[in-house]
């Protein structure tokens, strides 16, 4: 099962690797911080940078949550597991699905490429194909989607990479 622990902004990466040298591997399957590309414009070109995805979070999978639960509690600037009054709560299967297919294995979301025509946002390559409809907002100058989208039980914005070449 997948959870999410919610962390302070910035100080994800720390722990992440606190979690894989701490945690045993029979317990912990996998540690990760989704991330999205985006373009950056410094010193006068474009650069693919990568950002995080969810700040402020860190998905764990495991199949023993009440082991790792016991293995966290030695984990240095944790805040907490997400969960609800009757303890921590796995993602759906739809926000599995959801990071699986934008992220990839790497859980990278790739830069998407697409062309405006007629006030409709048509996207041509990337994750974000077939996921026009979550799109509330483009910002072409800085190259960036912002996407609106039920995730750990609240709506969430989230902001992912987008080229768009064209505007008619």
């Amino acid at each position: 099962m997948w959870y999410v622990m919610q962390v302070c902004t910035g100080c994800e990466e720390k722990i992440m690797l606190q979690c894989q040298v701490t945690i045993p591997d029979t317990v912990l399957q996998k540690c990760f911080i989704p991330q999205c590309e985006e373009k950056k414009h410094i010193q006068g070109k474009w650069q693919i940078q990568k950002k995080i995805l969810f700040p402020g979070y860190v998905f764990i999978v495991t199949d023993e949550p009440e082991k790792l639960q016991m293995y966290l509690k030695n984990i240095n600037g944790l805040t907490k597991l997400l969960g609800d009054d009757e303890g921590i709560v796995p993602l759906t299967d739809s926000e599995i699905e959801f990071l699986k297919t934008f992220g990839g294995e790497e859980q990278i979301v790739r830069m998407s490429e697409g062309i405006i025509e007629n006030s409709k946002v048509i996207i041509q390559s990337g994750v974000l194909k077939g996921w026009e409809a979550y799109i509330k907002k483009i910002d072409r100058h800085k190259r960036k989607a912002y996407l609106e989208l039920e995730m750990f039980g609240k709506l969430r914005s989230i902001e992912v990479g987008l080229e768009i070449f064209t505007k008619s």
